[in-house]
């Protein structure tokens, strides 16, 4: 754990899920942290929080640290890759472009608390009426592993830039990266007990956590029914909630579409970090008039990612293994579902064994399942198959075909998520059409997984509540505080406010 300033070692069960992303050799050994841990956790961010130290700092002096934790960052991003690879299977090649980027969510907040200006209301009257933002106290920050050290730096930026305390759990599967978060904050003068990371399981640690009365808010990345429990827990503590839940997000695709484009941009959004991520491009919608061409060219993209599937370690390598064994299970049930329905298995749909193509690695080694590719068949249509409703989290989609916008906008909002959507197509017009039609959170026009401190990320329906990212992430993590001033002379105080005078006058109400 990283509390008070310090590592300590938890007092729960050990997380023996703590291996490579090979799953044959300890990277750490780590213990959860038990229910006295987390009341001892509280009670330091909250005796930190009142103390004023961080919570009543000045806001250059807080924008100075998170300006100095994103320098310190930079410096270590050399060792934070490699950790992300070790933990999370994540290749490489795909953490070399991620990590760097996060320093932007630090150098952000601390410009943004810089330059904030809040506002002096028109009040009627002889009145001064100015407007603050205050902290909420300690808040909790649940994170999941397929982003680890990004998801938890997205969250925090904004929760200590408000001058909270704040407590990580990371996910039982990822927790080294953010630990070290700890050191790097700590050095670069975030007073001891501000940020604290107890690792541990969801049902355990988690549940400690996000019930305890002095948590004044909570924000989790997670799947859609632990947001749900959750959220249950936070409303019964009357503490703030935000949640980035589930996805399954629609990719449309016209006829007006650059079909080369178009189908680079599905497999990123589609396989990047092995189609583990709540905004993956799962489920492909075609205009039918290009859809024979585009699945083909669609299959040989996948095909050419799968035959450059190696060591996760290995700079070539185009995409990783599975998280888990659990996860694997999730992603083949769903695919076998869809294959016994008669649907068409274009390419992929087994775990992948035996040596590399790209540089013979033993892929037994990992749960390393191929880019896959459905379709409907003569005989099924895949919008029945349990693999169009719910979320594999694994690289695999679906493609089906439409014949008119309305067809399309209605396969696309057929989903009780609504996070991420895109579309593409090169007339604008269209693009204004669709997009406005289109039910999510977020929704790119010609490219996909675009993400940046400025821009709100969040979804409606299952999944979530509230947002991440920009102005809005930090004014959720503070409460507003009004402050009226009456400038009136006493003279015209006892003139005009004196509503209980012996005399009837004209008096002011409200």
């Amino acid at each position: 754990m990283w509390v008070a300033g310090s590592e300590r070692s938890g007092r729960a069960e050990m997380c023996a899920a703590f291996v490579n992303w090979r799953r044959t050799a300890i990277v750490n050994v780590c213990h959860a942290a038990s229910t006295e841990d987390v009341a001892d956790a509280v009670k330091v961010a909250h005796e930190t929080f009142t103390s004023g130290v961080w919570s009543k700092a000045d806001r250059n002096t807080r924008a100075d640290v998170l300006e100095r934790a994103a320098a310190l960052l930079t410096d270590r991003l050399s060792e934070l890759i490699d950790l992300e690879v070790e933990q999370t299977g994540r290749v490489i090649r795909e953490m070399k472009a991620q990590v760097p980027s996060l320093v932007r969510w630090f150098k952000y907040y601390a410009a943004l608390i810089r330059t904030e200006e809040r506002a002096v209301l028109p009040t009627t009257g002889l009145l001064h009426n100015w407007i603050e933002r205050k902290p909420l106290g300690v808040v909790v920050q649940i994170t999941p592993f397929n982003h680890p050290l990004l998801i938890a730096v997205k969250k925090l930026a904004p929760a200590l830039a408000g001058g909270n305390s704040v407590i990580v759990k990371p996910s039982e599967l990822t927790p080294t990266t953010t630990i070290l978060l700890g050191k790097v904050l700590k050095e670069a003068g975030l007073p001891d007990g501000v940020f604290s990371v107890l690792p541990g399981y969801g049902a355990s640690t988690g549940k400690a956590l996000v019930s305890h009365p002095l948590v004044k808010k909570i924000d989790v990345t997670g799947g859609t029914p632990s947001g749900r429990a959750i959220g249950a827990i936070a409303g019964a503590n009357l503490a703030h909630f935000t949640a980035e839940l589930g996805g399954k997000a629609p990719v449309i695709v016209t006829a007006q579409a650059n079909v080369d484009l178009a189908v680079n941009g599905v497999c990123f959004g589609s396989f990047i970090a092995s189609g583990q991520t709540c905004v993956a491009a799962t489920r492909i919608i075609v205009e039918c008039s290009i859809l024979p061409g585009f699945v083909q060219k669609l299959k040989s993209k996948a095909i050419s990612v799968e035959r450059r599937m190696g060591a996760p370690t290995n700079a070539s390598s185009m995409m990783g293994p599975l998280i888990s064994a659990k996860q694997l299970d999730t992603v083949s049930t769903l695919v076998t579902d869809a294959v016994s329905r008669g649907l068409t298995l274009v390419t992929g749909g087994q775990r992948m064994s035996g040596p590399s193509q790209l540089d013979s690695f033993d892929l037994s080694q990992g749960y390393f399942y191929p880019p896959t590719i459905i379709t409907d068949s003569a005989t099924a249509n895949i919008v029945d198959a349990r693999i169009w409703r719910e979320e594999a989290f694994g690289p695999v989609i679906v493609v089906v075909g439409f014949d008119s916008e309305a067809e399309a906008l209605a396969l696309a909002n057929d989903s009780e998520f609504g996070l991420g959507a895109a579309l593409w197509t090169s007339d604008l017009s269209q693009a204004y059409r669709i997009s406005d039609g289109i039910e999510a959170g977020i929704c790119w026009i010609n490219t996909h997984h675009r993400n940046d401190p400025s821009s709100p990320w969040g979804g409606i329906g299952s999944s979530g509540v509230g947002s991440e990212n920009g102005v809005d992430a930090y004014r959720a993590y503070t409460t507003v505080k009004s402050t009226i001033l009456n400038y009136a002379s006493t003279a015209q105080g006892l003139a005009a406010d004196d509503w209980f005078g012996e005399e009837a006058g004209t008096v002011r109400y409200g």
